[in-house]
């Protein structure tokens, strides 16, 4: 897979063995040390998705991530040491596409990392199609998203993880299925990272995300958009 990564960790050894595996696999790797040289790599040349720890000196790896996504919606992977489901949900919000925890195998962050830019090229089955659930309008061709005409945000996974439940409403899909679904990987995958996802989904479209109307619970079995 001819991809250009670029790799911003502060770490030596971790940079280097990271670097070495990727290259291994096919990957064209670029590295920096730390946030605001990996901020400067990335304004001045092209990359096809970015690795980025988050605790990194000069600029933090969050701060990074919300940087590029005022212009670029290239796939950011995080790597962290840390495992709270706060430090998930804050690195979901700040846009990244998915997480990877430390100490991590090199096998496991290549799988991750041929999943996020297989979909980034994955187009979705009808580019012309709207879909409704409840209020909302789900434009798939121009990936947005209105209620009431009033335009919702939604980071890259958020949107794909809506267009799903909205395809399937009324269906059961378990955290499994959506991991494969949505982040390419199942056996690879932690459940919490589709939890924390929805939980920022409903943050955004539903009116009390304390009690939801359109993605709804199913407890032991998953999560369905409503009919």
């Amino acid at each position: 897979m001819d991809a250009r990564i670029l790799l911003v960790e502060d770490d030596p050894s971790i940079r280097e063995v990271t670097a070495i595996g990727l290259r291994n696999t096919g990957f064209t790797v670029e590295t920096a040390s730390d946030g605001r040289e990996g901020l400067d790599r990335f304004e001045r040349e092209p990359f096809d998705l970015v690795l980025l720890d988050v605790m990194l000196p000069r600029m933090d790896g969050l701060e990074v991530c919300r940087v590029i996504r005022r212009t670029s919606t290239i796939p950011v992977v995080m790597l962290t040491a840390r495992a709270d489901t706060l430090d998930v949900v804050v690195g979901l919000e700040a846009g990244a596409d998915d997480y990877v925890r430390k100490p991590f195998e090199v096998p496991e962050l290549v799988a991750r990392v041929r999943a996020a830019l297989r979909r980034v090229g994955r187009g979705p089955d009808d580019e012309a199609a709207q879909l409704r659930l409840g209020p909302l309008l789900i434009d798939i061709a121009g990936r947005t998203v209105t209620r009431d005409g009033q335009d919702i945000p939604l980071t890259r996974t958020e949107f794909d993880l809506l267009v799903d439940l909205a395809r399937h409403a009324g269906q059961v899909l378990a955290r499994d299925t959506l991991l494969d679904r949505i982040w390419g990987y199942d056996y690879l995958g932690d459940s919490r990272l589709v939890d924390v996802a929805v939980g920022r989904l409903r943050a955004k479209v539903e009116i009390d995300p304390a009690a939801p109307e359109l993605i709804l619970t199913v407890r032991g079995a998953g999560y369905k958009a409503s009919r």
